[in-house]
């Protein structure tokens, strides 16, 4: 166990990390708690646009400080990608050279101040959350707003050029197996260590649901995408209820499912409202068609619910293969979804999801690994 008396790190966010209702800042709060409570003193900075500055977070830091991210037009016609130079803080730098503290960043989105020569000789670990680039490439072809496309196709290149600020990093801890391969290609110094989350044991239920679930951000690109396929492609003539769960949907979604037969739409359910959602449910289904980063509400589906139903592009380097079933195209997911609805979830699945998700998933030894990083 590594000695943690009078330990102190600062960990520079790009969003506030509360409420953790999204991947990213699930990440970072979990992370940031299983540091504190393996005595790590935790200065954090966070920058500040549409959330509210959180007292939860005073609960597990000894200073918490927040930076105005700068969303202006200007930084757009920068050399510097806009999540970047939309996160430069002349304070923040200030901050951090009050000490010699190591420095924790989240996110490409959080480095440009590698660019500082003060910074050289800094003990500076960068939380690489996704292949941006990949990422915004993903979206540009998602994206049918022509001047949205140009944003994105254009912020991927950014950055793709920006990213070789991660040569200066101490160490880059990759989010997924997957980044990992990318990450170790082009840097040293590269550690996989997985995403950090609420789950602390496997609450499955054995048995049969009723109905099938599939629950996100109803308001994000992707998952907008693959609620339509669901219900254009495999519900329309699938004779299963379908649970559609998550937070924003538009009004046409909501408009088109008032009077559908099978499927049954529910906006913004709680944390205990969704819990139960998942819990309850016989197949969760997680889709999606960028295969990048880890998408935290699959391990959500996996501690919580039964059989959990999934593309290739889902798993994308999470290891956990082999709890799910694998279904790529509209037949096989009916195929499934229709067979799986005719089992009972057995205890030996749950054992097996114990197994594995202790391996590789628990906070406790995951953030022991990253102490020994910090130094």
């Amino acid at each position: 166990m590594p000695n943690t008396a009078e330990r102190h790190l600062h960990i520079v966010s790009f969003d506030v990390p509360w409420p953790a209702n999204y991947g990213g800042v699930i990440d970072v709060f979990y992370k940031l708690r299983a540091l504190a409570l393996k005595g790590i003193k935790i200065h954090l900075h966070a920058f500040e646009y549409g959330r509210e500055q959180a007292a939860e977070l005073e609960k597990y830091c000894v200073s918490v400080n927040y930076y105005k991210r700068d969303l202006s037009k200007k930084n757009l016609f920068t050399n510097l990608p806009y999540i970047v130079s939309s996160r430069n803080s002349s304070e923040l730098t200030e901050n951090l050279l009050n000490d010699n503290y190591p420095i924790l960043l989240e996110g490409l989105h959080s480095c440009l101040l590698m660019n500082d020569l003060r910074f050289n000789s800094r003990r500076i670990i960068v939380r690489a959350h996704n292949i941006e680039h990949e990422y915004y490439h993903h979206l540009a072809q998602a994206e049918s707003d022509i001047l949205k496309k140009y944003y994105y196709y254009n912020e991927a290149k950014k950055l793709k050029r920006f990213e070789s600020i991660l040569l200066r990093a101490s160490h880059i801890i990759a989010i997924s197996k997957k980044d990992e391969q990318y990450f170790t290609s082009l840097y040293d110094h590269v550690v996989f260590i997985p995403a950090f989350h609420p789950h602390r044991e496997v609450k499955s239920q054995t048995g049969k649901g009723e109905y099938v679930l599939y629950h996100g951000n109803l308001s994000v690109a992707e998952n907008k995408t693959a609620v339509k396929y669901l219900i254009d492609e495999v519900f329309n003539d699938l004779k299963v209820p379908l649970v559609i769960a998550g937070l924003n949907p538009q009004a046409t979604l909501v408009k088109q499912l008032e009077n559908h037969p099978t499927i049954r739409l529910i906006a913004n359910p709680t944390d205990e409202a969704l819990f139960e959602l998942i819990n309850n449910a016989h197949i969760s289904v997680s889709l999606t068609f960028q295969a990048t980063g880890l998408k935290l509400k699959l391990l959500n589906t996996l501690y919580n619910g039964r059989f959990s139903v999934v593309n290739d592009k889902m798993l994308s380097g999470s290891a956990v293969d082999e709890l799910c079933i694998l279904a790529n195209d509209a037949m096989s997911l009916k195929q499934q979804i229709k067979r799986l609805m005719r089992r009972s979830f057995s205890n030996k699945e749950i054992e097996r999801r114990k197994k594995k998700l202790e391996l590789l998933y628990h906070n406790g030894q995951n953030v022991d690994r990253l102490i020994e990083l910090i130094g």
